[in-house]
């Protein structure tokens, strides 16, 4: 919860008249960056976590066209213009105190504990929160039997107390009723290729290689929304060093010791005599190295054109006859029928068929011996796959591997929770989340900022006037839209989805099983109907002819139907705009010459007021860096713009005393961007001066926001577009 101290709110909140003059230098906004630059208000949610105690209130703006020079401060409406809005605001009231809840509750996980809001959430963080909060079990219940499964699975994933009570008896009865393993003296010889199709088929691993589903990059020019199987090589758990100079691959030799470590202590926990994990542990190590060797970074890859080489079932069986590839995809993808001409799309084929190979190699050298190394390397795998689901001990083992290996991100054991039940409830948490946050209002943002990113791109010189006629073609035949197909399903038809889990409170891992088998139906529901759900996507992507932007996106503090379109639009909207222009157009530098001036014009300006007059042409900026500048400038304008078009439908917006609309979106533009930016390794400049250059092109900024920090060395009109 926000501290509503009146003394942090000082700190917290600059209202214009408090600024300083715009001849005056104003302080750091991030302390990343230590030149001095504009200041803007902190984030709105902070503005509106606060304003329970400050009050809110909404306005009409009194010309027809609210884009003249002349704002209106929120703070300096009439009684007059109070009385035009009363009945406004009490059509909104109930729905406005909602969303003021909801923006409250979005801080919960990320303010401090002295309750200031410090920094705006990553994407990510921001929807695991949201879906954590579908599935608190003092939510109200709307989708029926289906959603009360995913609660009731997620209640039992934080149960943590039931599993350290099973201890590791789960997995070693799983290990009995799959024929046992050699590691332990007790295993039937169970064949390996009926093993590797089991473990694919009803347990979601795969140890030698990986197998998902997704579209072929050249048919995504087209109306197809073709799936196809693709098989790709496997996730090591240990670091993999690359050779540039004779191309080759090998294991990083300082992670193999605390790989070997993790290997002894696992078996353990299982129970294995210690005179028997030296030599299983050194056969599981050995094999994993063997099989590294032959994987590729993805850049090789590209180069080498090793990524969707296309061939049928039966000519990967010719190629990598080790693996009855045929039995494990009919596996995989039960009950889907699969045949030996069906195209499958390989990634390494290099790697499959040293895979085959090594496989082959390794079943001779230890069949008479009765070591069983393939068997144990795929039982480690499913061990891998099942840690989430068994007591603290063994993921605490996985954990200081991980930490061994240089990664000390920690996730608390909320998120993890979300994430595993997203893995199978997935469908209904996409349409949960758009029933929650992502109404008419977001779909009125889309259409925004695409028509306006059109209008954009439209009036860019391009080098080449065929290539803009196809470039804008491409542009203009899509579709976006918020929702795959399966959004549209009915909560009769999730109820049906999900009506074969059973799930025990007490038996997480039991209840874990499932998640896998529902995983398994989502990978075959996306085989067959080419349409999947956006899980915990959180940016754009091309299906056919439609750009799909994820309901994940649609979250608070990001955004809510009650919250001002002002800080909607200057918050997601400008992010949707950056993202769609990445996606659409990841090469824009070449192609259009606008990128290459207005960024350099914008980079010129900043190094006049940073470094002073003379200086425009001392520092060169990459042409990567160029594009970025371009890219978070364009998507400022994108997203004003498309708040602009908002009014034309409503000339209504909500407010904070002291702000005017503009104020609001582009304090909420410049924090969303200065905290969460996934680009920022090619920004050159603070996104603070982008408002700046927009502010000296305009008379939409109040004076406060002209945001020159040193006297004007160079012309008001800057870097028109």
């Amino acid at each position: 919860m926000m501290d509503e101290n009146p003394a942090v709110l000082q700190e917290m909140v600059t209202t214009p008249e408090q600024q300083p003059r715009s001849d005056e230098p104003n302080p750091v906004l991030c302390n990343k960056y230590k030149y001095r630059r504009l200041l803007l208000p902190p984030f709105a949610v902070s503005l509106f976590a606060t304003a329970l105690g400050l009050g809110i209130y909404s306005h009409l703006q009194k010309t027809a066209d609210p884009w003249k020079s002349k704002w209106k401060s929120g703070g300096s409406s009439t009684n007059r213009d109070r009385q035009r809005v009363k009945g406004e605001v009490n059509k909104h009231s109930e729905v406005r105190t909602r969303g003021l809840i909801e923006m409250r509750r979005g801080t919960d996980g990320w303010s401090k504990s002295d309750g200031q809001l410090k920094t705006f959430p990553d994407r990510q963080t921001a929807l695991l929160t949201a879906i954590k909060e579908i599935l608190a079990p003092d939510e109200a219940v709307s989708m029926g039997a289906a959603e009360q499964k995913a609660k009731n699975f997620f209640k039992s994933c934080m149960n943590a107390e039931s599993r350290e009570k099973m201890g590791s008896e789960p997995f070693l009865t799983l290990l009995q009723q799959l024929g046992g393993w050699a590691v332990s003296g007790v295993w039937n010889q169970t064949d390996f290729n009926s093993t590797l199709a089991l473990l694919m088929g009803q347990y979601s691993t795969f140890p030698f290689f990986n197998v998902y589903v997704g579209p072929e990059p050249s048919e995504e020019q087209s109306a197809s929304n073709r799936h196809y199987i693709q098989i790709d090589e496997p996730h090591f758990q240990f670091p993999i060093e690359w050779n540039s100079k004779t191309q080759k691959a090998k294991a990083n030799t300082r992670y193999l010791r605390p790989f070997y470590s993790a290997c002894g202590q696992y078996l353990v926990l299982l129970g294995v005599p210690s005179d028997r994990t030296t030599q299983h542990c050194g056969l599981f190590v050995s094999l994993s190295t063997t099989l590294a060797v032959a994987t590729f970074p993805l850049p090789y890859r590209l180069s080498q054109k090793l990524l969707y080489r296309r061939t049928t079932i039966q000519e990967l069986q010719t190629l990598a006859p080790a693996v009855d590839w045929l039995a494990c995809l009919q596996a995989t993808f039960q009950p889907l029928l699969i045949s030996k001409s069906d195209i499958v799309l390989v990634h390494n084929l290099p790697y499959i068929i040293h895979m085959s190979k090594t496989i082959h190699l390794w079943q001779v050298q230890h069949e008479l011996m009765g070591t069983g190394p393939l068997n144990t390397y795929m039982i480690f795998s499913l061990l891998q796959t099942l840690i989430p689901a068994l007591d603290s001990r063994f993921f605490q083992i996985m954990r200081n591997y991980s930490i061994a290996t240089g990664d000390t991100q920690e996730m608390p054991h909320w998120w993890r929770c979300v994430q595993q039940t997203e893995r199978g409830f997935d469908t209904l948490l996409s349409h949960a989340i758009r029933e929650k946050h992502a109404q008419k209002e977001a779909e009125e943002l889309i259409q925004d900022v695409y028509s306006s990113l059109k209008k954009k791109l439209t009036d860019l010189s391009w080098r080449d006037e065929k290539e803009s006629d196809f470039i804008l073609n491409k542009i203009n035949s899509l579709n976006p839209r918020i929702s795959t197909n399966t959004n549209n399903l009915s909560y009769t038809e999730l109820n049906h989805l999900y009506e074969k889990v059973i799930l025990n409170e007490e038996d997480f891992f039991s209840n874990y099983l499932q998640i896998l088998l529902l995983e398994q139906k989502s990978r075959a529901r996306l085989l067959s109907l080419g349409t999947q759900t956006e899980g915990l996507s959180m940016t754009p992507f091309i299906s056919g002819n439609d750009i799909i932007v994820p309901v994940g996106m649609f979250v608070s503090p990001f955004f809510h139907s009650s919250y001002p379109r002002a800080l909607n639009y200057g918050t997601l909207g400008s992010l949707m705009a950056k993202d769609l222009l990445h996606l659409l157009l990841p090469d824009i530098y070449t192609k259009a010459k606008n990128p290459e001036t207005e960024s350099l014009c914008v980079w010129s300006h900043y190094l006049s007021v940073t470094k002073g007059p003379g200086w425009g042409d001392a520092f060169y900026l990459p042409s990567s860096k160029q594009q970025e500048v371009w890219v978070q400038y364009s998507a400022l304008q994108v997203a004003l713009d498309a708040y602009k078009m908002s009014f034309k439908r409503y000339l209504a917006d909500s407010s904070l005393p002291g702000f005017s609309y503009v104020h609001l979106f582009l304090s909420s533009f410049t924090k969303v961007t200065c905290d969460t930016d996934a680009y920022r390794e090619f920004m050159p400049l603070e996104p603070s001066f982008l408002v700046t250059v927009l502010c000296s092109n305009s008379g939409l900024c109040p004076k406060p926001l002209t945001c020159m920090n040193k006297p004007q060395s160079f012309p008001a009109e800057m870097c028109q577009s």
